[in-house]
């Protein structure tokens, strides 16, 4: 069976890096979130009811506390992004991708030898 790939909104990536580092109660992810956002303890508890509900987040009882921790994967979210703006901007080509950051001069030197070398090693493990 194929897996689901979910694409996080901007406000979930910013409460997933937050839990990415580690388990977080809703005091913490309230204190974290305020100094980068500003939203209040309301906003916060809402995202992580709704994250939760969608399967992203996970909580398990500490106390007098939940303690909420990523049922998503770094990886795995980040995989699902690329797909998404494969698909929506650039047909689902790399190539496109690649030459439009090229034409943009969004490539330092180093980008570039980085990418010869994912190159070098996907062209070695595709024999």
């Amino acid at each position: 069976m194929e897996e689901k790939r979910v694409t996080l909104s901007a406000s979930e990536w910013r409460v997933m890096e937050c839990l990415w580092t580690g388990p977080k109660t809703l005091m913490e992810l309230v204190r974290l979130l305020k100094d980068s956002t500003g939203w209040a303890k309301s906003t916060v508890t809402t995202m992580v009811r709704r994250m939760e509900e969608k399967g992203l987040v996970i909580h398990e009882e500490a106390g007098r506390a939940k303690l909420f921790r990523p049922a998503l994967g770094r990886e795995d979210a980040a995989a699902a992004e690329t797909d998404s703006l494969l698909e929506r901007a650039f047909q689902g080509s790399v190539g496109l991708l690649v030459s439009s950051l090229a034409d943009r001069g969004g490539l330092s030197k180093a980008d570039i030898d980085e990418l010869y070398e994912i190159l070098d090693r996907a062209e070695w493990e595709a024999k």
